[in-house]
């Protein structure tokens, strides 16, 4: 090699060398830059957003003996942070429709969350990740045995507050009154106490339900389709496109499948739209 060709090699090398900083530099900023970080974990956690009850489910999660949050949006959350390389923070909530409220204030990052159309006012959401049927469990000695013999003046029925079921429930009957009240819990013991005629849930929440209450009786009927998804607040594009890709890859690589069978979901299907 001639000494004329040495200059222009070394500044070959050096354009390769600066080159392949630019573009490591590139990868390093790159969630800083695009305003990822900033509008899903501002707070430098991942906040998740989950309602907690003891019924079970693919939506509800639950606190077990050892104060741990468990549950499907549990796992998900849990995972989500990690791809993210923030650590996970869960901001418990007793109903679906106070999530909503704090979709507006910032009291968290992302949920999952059944969805309608009053939700997508309020917040983003992505891929739906279950689909539920609506019905009714009535109490025990009820003479009530479908949704015409239920839709009657006088009949108490109940819901859980500022949810897309009791808003279901509200347009489905006409004549029966439908009363919302703050947790599941209450509307359990208000149902085990025949204080109430019918409870409104998701068919799968209230066959379990029928299981500790003897007598109960789940109505072969559906007047709702429920769809679980995830969400953020609004006006937070790049946090929706990282969910939604989220959600997509972990229908299809088993990361969803794995997040039922540890919350006691083996036999259940996933359904998703």
């Amino acid at each position: 090699m001639s000494s004329r060709s040495l200059p222009r090699l070394a500044s070959h090398v050096c354009g390769i060398v600066f080159g392949l900083f630019l573009g490591v530099s590139a990868l390093t900023i790159s969630a800083s830059a695009d305003g990822l970080e900033d509008e899903i974990a501002p707070t430098g956690k991942l906040r998740v957003g989950i309602g907690i009850s003891p019924s079970g489910g693919p939506y509800w999660s639950n606190k077990n003996e050892n104060g741990d949050y468990t549950g499907v949006p549990v796992d998900l959350g849990k995972e989500m942070a990690a791809q993210l390389g923030v650590p996970v923070e869960y901001v418990a909530y007793w109903n679906s429709g106070q999530i909503t409220d704090g979709a507006a204030t910032g009291a968290w990052d992302v949920t999952f969350l059944p969805k309608d159309a009053e939700r997508e006012t309020k917040m983003l959401f992505g891929p739906i990740y279950e689909v539920a049927d609506a019905t009714y469990i009535v109490k025990a000695g009820s003479t009530i045995t479908n949704f015409a013999t239920l839709d009657q003046p006088g009949i108490k029925v109940v819901a859980v507050s500022g949810t897309t079921t009791m808003r279901g429930a509200q347009a489905h009957l006409k004549n029966a009154k439908v009363t919302g009240y703050q947790t599941y819990d209450e509307i359990f013991n208000l149902l085990k106490n025949g204080e109430v005629d019918a409870f409104a849930l998701s068919r799968d929440q209230l066959n379990a339900m029928a299981k500790k209450i003897p007598g109960t009786r789940v109505l072969d009927e559906t007047f709702k389709k429920t769809v679980t998804a995830v969400a953020v607040p609004p006006n937070h594009p790049l946090a929706l496109a990282f969910v939604s890709k989220f959600m997509t890859d972990a229908i299809s690589n088993g990361t969803l499948r794995k997040a039922y069978d540890n919350n006691g979901l083996k036999d259940s299907p996933i359904r998703v739209r």
